[in-house]
C-alpha cells in the first residue's frame, strides 16, 4: 500500500477571493498544523487557539493546547480527524473573537519522497485583512469602501460628541 497525503482547501468565511489548497502528511499533528499555518499565513504568535472537528455541519470534537475533551494538539493527527468523521477542521486562531478558517478536506495524493509537506498547491487572493482587523474589508468594492470610510468617520464624530 503506498503512502498517502490529505488535501485540505483552506478558506476565510465572508472570503470570496481568498484560499489555499495544501498537501499534508497524514501524520501530521494538529500542532503542527498549527505552527505551519500560524507560520505561512501570519497569525499574531500570542493568541490561544483551538481546532474544531466537523463532521455533518456539527462540531464533535474540540482540540487544544490542553485537552479540551478530545484530545490536545501533540495528540490528535490529520488521519485521527478523518478517522472520526471530521472532513472540515475549523482552525479558531483568536478565541476571542471567534476568528478562524476552514479547512476542508478534499482527498488523497500519493506521497512523493520528492517532495516536501505541508506542500502549498494554489492559492488565490492576498491574505484578508481580517486577520488582524476587527472589520472584514478584504473585497470591498470602491463605493462599499467609501461608505466604510464614512461610517468610521461618522462613528469617530459620535464618540466625540459625547465627550463633550
Amino acid at each position: 500500500m503506498s503512502e498517502k497525503v490529505f488535501r485540505y482547501k483552506v478558506s476565510f468565511d465572508g472570503s470570496k477571493i481568498f484560499y489555499r489548497i495544501y498537501e499534508f502528511r497524514r501524520d501530521m499533528t494538529l500542532f503542527s498544523l498549527h505552527k505551519f499555518l500560524d507560520g505561512d499565513l501570519g497569525f499574531a504568535p500570542d493568541q490561544m487557539i483551538a481546532f474544531k472537528g466537523i463532521k455533518d455541519e456539527d462540531t464533535i470534537s474540540l482540540y487544544g493546547l490542553f485537552d479540551l475533551g478530545s484530545g490536545t494538539l501533540d495528540g490528535v493527527t490529520l488521519q485521527a480527524t478523518l478517522d472520526k468523521g471530521e472532513s472540515t477542521l475549523l482552525y479558531v486562531f483568536d478565541l476571542a473573537k471567534s476568528k478562524y478558517l476552514r479547512l476542508t478536506f478534499e482527498g488523497n495524493d500519493e506521497w512523493l519522497a520528492r517532495k516536501t509537506y505541508p506542500n502549498l498547491l494554489e492559492e488565490q487572493g492576498k491574505i484578508p485583512n481580517q486577520f488582524s482587523s476587527n472589520k472584514h474589508i478584504d473585497f470591498l468594492s470602491i463605493d462599499e469602501q467609501e461608505h466604510f470610510d464614512m461610517d468610521s468617520q461618522e462613528d469617530a464624530e459620535e464618540e466625540d460628541d459625547g465627550e463633550e
